[in-house]
């Protein structure tokens, strides 16, 4: 598995490989998209069944699958007279775990910060 400091990636990173990971941060940079992805991650789903779960207009959920579909994230296929997405890109599911990860230890620490200040009308 590579790490960090692994010598997987040139480094620096080339500017055409910074423009493409800038382009799949700017794809799943939104919140229905994110909620998509997160929903996709228990299996294939019709526009439908996603707009049901997540309680948002067939039309908004069909315009962000469509924007994860050109950006090579999900994939779709016909079942009869619906469209059924998949993500073809696991790697973002990597990418939304250590981020949660990462905003875990964050509101953990933050918690932990609050927890230790002293109350009102204390001195410190």
């Amino acid at each position: 598995m590579a790490t960090p400091t692994s010598t997987t990636t040139p480094r620096p990173l080339p500017d055409a490989l910074v423009e493409l990971v800038a382009e799949r941060f700017r794809i799943i940079g939104e919140p229905m998209r994110i909620r998509l992805l997160d929903r996709l991650r228990e299996g294939p789903s019709g526009v439908g069944e996603l707009a049901e779960a997540l309680g948002a207009s067939q039309q908004n959920v069909s315009k962000h699958l469509s924007t994860l579909h050109r950006g090579g994230v999900v994939g779709r296929h016909k079942e009869g007279n619906r469209v059924v997405y998949t993500v073809t890109d696991p790697s973002v599911f990597a990418l939304c775990d250590a981020v949660c990860g990462g905003l875990r230890e964050r509101v953990a620490a933050l918690a932990q910060i609050v927890a230790d200040a002293p109350g009102p009308g204390t001195s410190a």
